[in-house]
């Protein structure tokens, strides 16, 4: 099977996490509303109730996203994964995902937590780039070598996702330790698997010119056609920074300028959704059949974790416990 057809048969996988992630929005809107009208109602005291709702529509918010959304997620990956190393998937990707996750429920959590170790070795070499950069150019360098971080940052996200593949790939190993081998993998094939930046950073720039920029326009046109409501929420702004005794920014002032910024806002917003949703599952299935590749070509050995037990304390402490074992 060719990406494409990877990508078309597990996409429902992300339209069932897109309706839990909404289901969230909506439990926690929900409550905290619910919260503001009970308390306003009883006491005349609604901010009390607002807070008291919000804090149980995000737990209800908390729950959903991780122990139902999370369920399509680590599905999709499954699926994907199956996809790109057997080159054939089952009539119904969606119920197979589910059943392997429920299976591995217990592998999956590992994951997650063993996760952190990886996102947190990352974050020291990104650290250290902002860190070199400022050193050297001052605040511009520090600037771009926060930027560096943060494409640092988005590579990670995928990296995490290909490690949970590979977890599931390599099903006769326990998660800590496959989880390792996934951060070893790519150390090891940092060459290799390097050539997926052109497509992370190439269609997620695409994505939002194209898609952050319809719904920039639309919104435009929207709100462009309510001068009144739009003049009196730039005043209100403008009032509310002036009243803190910081200076109004004209972006603000402007009712023009005000609806713009609103409106490239909103697109970036609904950009985001529309992008993890349709877009980065796409990228995801390239992104992992180069990095399951180069794992099952080359399955990392003990002695190939040395290099990265020398980046990270707790990388090392990790290995040997897993070592030990």
């Amino acid at each position: 099977m060719n990406n494409t057809q990877i990508y078309k048969k597990t996409i429902k996988f992300s339209l069932w996490r897109l309706l839990w992630d909404f289901l969230a929005i909506v439990a926690f809107v929900g409550f905290s509303a619910a919260g503001f009208v009970v308390a306003n109602q009883s006491s005349g005291n609604g901010l009390i109730g607002l807070a008291i709702g919000a804090v149980l529509g995000g737990i209800s918010a908390y729950l959903i996203l991780h122990f139902l959304a999370y369920t399509y997620t680590a599905g999709q990956i499954a699926m994907m994964t199956e996809g790109v190393t057997t080159g054939k998937l089952p009539d119904n990707p969606v119920a197979a995902g589910r059943k392997i996750v429920k299976e591995r429920f217990a592998t999956v959590a590992a994951y997650y937590a063993v996760t952190g170790i990886i996102k947190g070795i990352f974050s020291q070499i990104g650290q250290g780039i902002t860190a070199v950069g400022k050193a050297v150019g001052g605040d511009t360098g520090g600037a771009v070598g926060g930027t560096i971080s943060s494409a640092i940052q988005t590579v990670v996200a995928y990296l995490c996702d290909c490690c949970l593949g590979w977890v599931f790939y390599r099903k006769d190993e326990k998660a800590t330790r496959a989880t390792l081998e996934g951060a070893v993998i790519f150390f090891k094939h940092g060459k290799t698997l390097a050539k997926n930046l052109g497509r992370v950073f190439g269609m997620g720039a695409l994505s939002l010119l194209i898609i952050g920029g319809i719904f920039a326009g639309i919104t435009y046109l929207i709100l462009q056609a309510m001068p009144d409501v739009m003049g009196s929420l730039s005043a209100e702004v403008a009032e509310a920074i002036a009243r803190n005794g910081n200076s109004v920014p004209e972006l603000v002032s402007n009712p023009t300028t005000f609806t713009v910024i609103c409106s490239l806002i909103s697109g970036v917003i609904i950009w985001s959704t529309i992008h993890s949703t349709f877009v980065r599952p796409f990228i995801l299935v390239g992104v992992l059949r180069n990095f399951m590749k180069s794992g099952i070509e080359n399955i990392p050995k003990e002695s190939e974790f040395a290099e990265l037990d020398k980046k990270s304390a707790k990388f090392k402490k990790l290995h040997s416990e897993v070592a030990a074992e």
